[in-house]
């Protein structure tokens, strides 16, 4: 990861971990006075939110270190890691949170709706607050999505692409509806004196669509950590993209995969036209790489020449466990 980018990820997660770190603390005070479990679920989630950007920051400084013996291909997949611990603390959170709201909706107890409509809409704007730093400077980098001429997605690392930086955001802005929702709660009950069931249900429908966001969040670690095609990616144009180089007759055992959401591998033997000597072969290697390299993110290509194809010239070669030879 390029040290500008994961500097500036470093200070909006800092930004993001001070501005949490306060509002926990006065939603659990107020919470607590105001009777308020919608209060209290916020901070809940407030708080995972506070080990969550934490994580997330041990991550980024991870990634930040070289290549060694031991992890060839460095640190890059504990972005990946942080962001599915981030999801499955959403996940945890939403549940417990969810068995609360139903205890309390059945046997509903009296809530101090005024708070809890101050209290939360301080919560909301922090949030808020804290997502915009968070995504704010992805511009500035000049990170953006475009496409190409053949409509691929092209992703030049803008941070809401980044399944660390992702999984922090979607924290921040979960909680800024979470406390909006609670402090729409406390309005009606302020309004009406009564309806204190509206805190609990508040909590409850927050916690299912939370939920689905983390759980959707934990999908797309798993497919990075299962070395999945990246998302957005159109293998059939990578392959004919790489075939249409000169010198290449075709493409096969072709492996494409992500290391983290900044990362991104590729591994394919091409059988080349005729019988090029060592260093012909070489240009060749290189024109694949310049294609596919801006085009397609391809980071790290490692590509195996061929005269002639190497068993079955399938596009995605079935991989053996090694044998043992007498």
């Amino acid at each position: 990861m390029p040290s500008d980018i994961a500097d500036v990820r470093e200070r909006k997660l800092t930004i993001a971990l001070g501005l949490n770190v306060v509002i926990v603390v006065v939603q659990v005070v107020i919470g607590v006075v105001a009777a308020s479990l919608g209060l209290l679920a916020d901070a809940a989630h407030n708080l995972t939110d506070v080990a969550a950007i934490v994580v997330s920051l041990i991550a980024v400084r991870l990634a930040r270190r070289a290549a060694n013996a031991s992890r060839s291909f460095g640190y890059h997949r504990g972005t990946i890691l942080a962001a599915q611990t981030n999801a499955a603390s959403i996940l945890i959170v939403c549940v417990l949170v969810g068995f609360e709201a139903v205890r309390r909706f059945l046997d509903p107890q009296p809530v101090r709706g005024g708070l809890v409509l101050v209290v939360a809409l301080v919560a909301a704007a922090v949030n808020f607050a804290a997502a915009a730093a968070l995504g704010g400077a992805a511009h500035a980098h000049g990170d953006h999505d475009d496409h190409d001429q053949d409509g691929q997605l092209v992703d030049e690392g803008g941070d809401t692409h980044d399944l660390n930086m992702r999984s922090a955001l979607l924290h921040m802005i979960s909680d800024g509806a979470v406390s909006v929702g609670v402090a729409l709660a406390g309005l009606v009950i302020l309004l009406t004196g009564g309806w204190y069931w509206l805190d609990p249900a508040a909590s409850l429908v927050i916690s299912v669509v939370i939920g689905v966001q983390g759980v959707q969040l934990l999908r797309s670690t798993a497919d990075v950590l299962l070395e999945s095609t990246p998302a957005g990616l159109d293998v059939q144009a990578l392959n004919a993209a790489m075939a249409a180089v000169e010198g290449v007759e075709s493409v096969h055992d072709l492996h494409v995969w992500t290391l983290s959401s900044d990362v991104r591998a590729l591994s394919a033997h091409l059988v080349l036209a005729g019988h090029p000597t060592l260093e012909e072969a070489q240009v060749v290697s290189t024109r694949v790489k310049a294609q596919i390299g801006g085009r397609f993110r391809i980071s790290h290509a490692t590509l195996e020449m061929e005269c002639e194809a190497c068993g079955a010239a399938d596009m995605f070669c079935p991989i053996d466990s090694p044998r043992e030879h007498g």
